[in-house]
């Protein structure tokens, strides 16, 4: 059995940190030993933020982004090219998008990917929003933008069969060498998807 090394309040905000991704223990008390240590600077601040983002954050109704208004700040940009979906798996992945900049489109967050083993089934998933979003007409095109996994796949495999009947194209990121990679630090799997998805020089 461990022994307790501070009070139960500092217990607590390590146990809390640990449970933060990329945290474990051990990084959980060096951060909160951190927060303690800047109190002023960093945790009051830090505790007044968390307060407000509990207040404050919704998630957008439209699309699944979380953000401080429903319908969020991307659904609600007249500036953006509506005709075309991106679907992500995940909030994080939409974030990763944006901040490459490379397309100033919509989204839409499924939550997650269907996985039989662990019981995430299409219902569970934000699949039928996705249908009911395409229905309404003025999407050309849904880029399928989810990670290169057996349920990822899957998931854009169902999705692509939801869609066949509907007037829209469906595509898929590139997968295979990344920029300024080298092909002898890359997997047999990133190779192989490479030399699939070759393009005209």
């Amino acid at each position: 059995m461990s022994k307790r090394i501070a009070g139960p309040e500092i217990e607590r905000l390590i146990q809390l940190l640990a449970k933060v991704p990329g945290l474990g223990p051990r990084s959980a008390r060096r951060a909160a030993l951190h927060l303690i240590k800047k109190k002023e600077q960093l945790l009051v601040p830090l505790a007044a933020s968390m307060n407000d983002a509990v207040d404050k954050v919704r998630v957008c109704s439209t699309c699944g982004n979380v953000d401080t208004s429903d319908p969020c700040t991307i659904c609600t940009d007249p500036r953006r090219d509506g005709a075309t979906l991106i679907v992500v798996e995940d909030v994080a992945d939409l974030w990763a998008l944006e901040r490459a900049s490379a397309m100033n489109v919509r989204y839409h967050v499924l939550g997650g990917t269907l996985s039989p083993l662990d019981g995430v089934r299409p219902e569970d998933l934000n699949i039928r929003s996705l249908i009911a979003r395409i229905a309404e007409g003025g999407v050309s095109e849904v880029i399928l933008a989810v990670n290169a996994t057996v349920e990822g796949q899957t998931t854009a495999h169902y999705i692509t069969d939801q869609l066949s009947g509907m007037d829209v194209k469906v595509t898929r990121l590139a997968h295979g060498v990344p920029v300024g990679g080298e092909l002898d630090y890359l997997d047999e799997g990133t190779l192989a998807a490479a030399l699939k998805s070759r393009t005209a020089f």
